[in-house]
C-alpha cells in the first residue's frame, strides 16, 4: 500500500481516535505511556543509540517539567521531536499519529527549494506558477528570523534526514506557519514579517503579510511529475492510459517513470508492460533512463523485475546487507519478513553465492558494529545473474537512473542497489535513504500511535541508508523553469550529457 494511502487512513483514524480522547493527560498517564515506549524502543528499535542519542535523557526531563498533567498536543509534539532525533527515517515519516494540532490558520503564497533558498511564488487566474516579487524572489527572513535558522525548527521529525531532504520538506511546510509558530514556542501575530531578496543577498525588500484560513491556503509546491500521480490509486497502474505514459522512447534514448515501487501482484499489467517495453528498446535504443524522481516507495518486487535486464547472466553481486533487531535465534515471522525483501542468510546462499559475499565480506566496513545479541546474523541481498535472467536478455547499453531528495525507502534502495553496477550512472540528488522492516507501537494511556524500524540496512560502502541516502555519480539540480513548472530541466540535462552535447 503506497505511504500516501496510509496517510489518509491514519488522518481518519486520527479523527476517530480524537472523538475518545481527553485533551490532558495526568503525569501518571504520561509516565506509564512514556515508560511504556521506553521499553519497546529499547527491545525492538534497531536505530537506537546508533548515532549517539540518548532518548532517555530527554524522557526523563520532560516528566520532570511538565507538573502535574499536560495536554495531548504538547505530548504528541514532545514525542514527534524526541524519536526524530534517534535517525529512523520510517519512524520519522508517519511521526506521531493520534493528535490534532487544529491548524486553521496559513502563510499566504507557495514556497519551493532552489539549492539553499526559498523561492516565494503565487499562481495565477489559470494556476500557473509565477515568481511573486521577480526583483527580489527569495524568502530571506520570516519576522526577523534568517530562514536557514527558521527550517531547523519546524520539521523536528526529519531532523536526521540528508541535509537536501529535510531542506525541501521543511521549505514545503514554511505554509503551516501556524504549526511552525507552536514549534518556536511563539505567539502566532496578525501579520507576519516576511524579507524578500534578491539573489544575492544585498537588496531586500519588507513585506507584511496576514495570516489566511484554510479557506485560501495554497497548495505545497511539488514537482510538476509528481504532481500528476498524486491521487493515482495502487490498482490504477493497472489501466492502460495511466501504463502507456509511463515509458517512451525519443532520440533513441528509452525513458521509463516510475512513480512508485508497485507490488507484482497489485500491479500486473504494469510489469507485462515493462517486460514487453525492455523487448522493444533490445535493438532500438543506445540508452535507458529510469526516473524515480519523488517515489515514495512501497516492495522491491520492481527492483528484481529490472534486475533481469541489467545483470549480466556469469555476474552475482552483493546489493544490500541488513541485521534484525529480535530475539536470537530469529522468529519465524522475522525469517520470512526478511525473505520477503529477497533478504537471505549466508546458509541459505548457493556454494559460488557464498563465495562472491566471502570476498565482499574481506572489504566491508559497516559504520555501526552491533551487537550480536541483539541483531541477527547478516542477511544479504545479492543479484544472481543466472537465477534472474530467465527469458529476458542483458540490456549492455548505459543505464541511467534519475533520483532526487525525495526518493524514499524501496525506490531509495533501488537507487542504492544498482549503484555502482557496470553500465549503470545514478543522476541528480541524494536520495532520502530509509529501508526499516518496521512494527506498529499503541501507548496504552494517550492512545498515541506510530512505527519504529526493527532493520539495519547497509549499503555496499558500509553506510546505512537511513539519515545518509545515495548519493548521486552525476548531479544535475532543479532550476527556476523547473520550479515554475516550465521544463524538467534535470531530465533534458541527463538528456544533453547522454547526447554528449552537455
Amino acid at each position: 500500500m503506497k505511504l500516501k494511502t496510509l496517510i489518509t487512513i491514519f488522518c481518519c483514524l486520527n479523527v476517530i481516535i480524537s472523538l475518545a480522547q481527553d485533551d490532558v493527560l495526568t503525569k501518571e498517564q504520561i509516565t506509564n505511556d512514556i515508560e511504556f515506549l521506553r521499553n519497546t524502543l529499547n527491545e525492538k528499535s534497531s536505530y537506537v543509540y546508533l548515532n549517539g542519542y540518548d532518548f532517555n535523557t530527554d524522557f526523563d526531563t520532560y516528566l520532570k517539567k511538565i507538573g502535574d498533567s499536560t495536554t495531548l498536543e504538547d505530548f504528541g509534539l514532545f514525542l514527534t521531536q524526541t524519536l526524530g532525533k534517534i535517525g529512523d527515517r520510517h519512524s520519522s515519516m508517519t511521526t506521531i499519529r493520534g493528535f490534532d494540532l487544529n491548524e486553521s490558520l496559513f502563510l499566504p503564497f507557495i514556497y519551493a527549494p532552489l539549492g539553499d533558498k526559498v523561492v516565494v511564488l503565487n499562481s495565477d487566474q489559470d494556476n500557473e506558477l509565477e515568481i511573486r516579487n521577480p526583483q527580489f524572489p527569495f524568502l530571506k527572513k520570516i519576522d526577523g528570523t534568517h530562514i536557514q535558522d527558521f527550517l531547523q525548527k519546524t520539521r523536528p521529525e526529519d531532523i536526521t534526514a540528508p541535509k537536501q531532504t529535510y531542506f525541501t520538506l521543511a521549505v514545503r511546510d514554511i505554509r503551516d506557519i501556524e504549526k511552525n509558530y507552536r514549534l518556536l514556542n511563539k505567539p502566532l501575530p496578525k501579520g507576519i514579517k516576511l524579507t524578500l531578496s534578491d539573489g544575492n543577498w544585498q537588496k531586500d525588500t519588507v513585506v507584511v503579510v496576514p495570516v489566511v484560513d484554510r479557506s485560501e491556503r495554497l497548495r505545497p509546491w511539488d514537482e510538476k511529475f509528481e504532481s500528476q500521480y498524486l491521487f493515482v490509486k495502487d490498482e490504477d497502474y493497472n489501466k492502460p492510459e495511466i501504463i502507456e505514459k509511463l515509458f517512451n522512447v525519443e532520440d533513441g534514448i528509452a525513458y521509463i517513470r516510475l512513480p512508485e515501487m508497485a507490488d507484482k501482484e497489485e500491479a500486473p499489467l504494469l510489469f507485462e508492460r515493462f517486460n514487453s517495453f525492455m523487448e522493444s528498446i533490445k535493438d532500438d535504443s543506445e540508452a535507458l533512463i529510469i526516473d524515480v524522481r519523488s517515489n515514495g516507495g512501497g516492495t522491491r518486487d520492481l527492483l528484481y523485475e529490472f534486475a533481469k535486464y541489467m545483470v549480466h547472466p556469469d555476474s552475482i553481486h552483493v546489493v544490500n546487507v541488513t541485521r534484525q533487531r529480535g530475539l536470537i535465534p530469529l522468529p519465524e515471522d522475522y525469517k520470512q519478513s526478511l525473505n520477503n525483501r529477497f533478504l537471505y542468510p549466508m546458509s541459505e546462499l548457493t556454494e559460488r553465492e557464498r563465495t562472491t559475499v566471502n570476498a565482499f565480506l574481506n572489504t566491508f566496513e559497516p559504520i555501526y558494529e552491533l551487537d550480536d545479541t541483539k541483531y541477527s546474523e547478516y542477511y544479504f541481498g545479492l543479484l544472481n545473474g543466472k537465477k534472474l535472467t530467465g527469458q529476458s536478455f542483458y540490456y549492455d547499453r548505459p543505464v541511467y537512473i534519475l533520483a532526487n531528495e525525495k526518493t524514499f525507502s524501496a525506490a531509495s534502495i533501488f537507487v542504492s542497489v544498482f549503484k555502482g553496477l557496470p553500465n549503470m550512472t545514478i543522476v541528480g540528488a541524494t536520495t532520502d535513504g530509509s529501508s526499516g522492516n518496521s512494527d506498529w507501537f499503541d501507548l496504552p494511556n494517550s492512545k498515541l500511535f506510530g512505527k519504529i524500524s526493527t532493520m539495519v540496512s547497509f549499503q555496499k560502502d558500509g553506510k546505512i541508508l537511513d539519515g545518509f541516502g545515495t548519493e548521486p555519480d552525476i548531479k544535475i539540480e532543479r532550476d527556476m523553469d523547473q520550479i515554475l513548472w516550465k521544463s524538467d530541466a534535470q531530465l533534458e540535462k541527463l538528456k544533453s550529457i547522454i547526447k554528449g552535447t552537455n
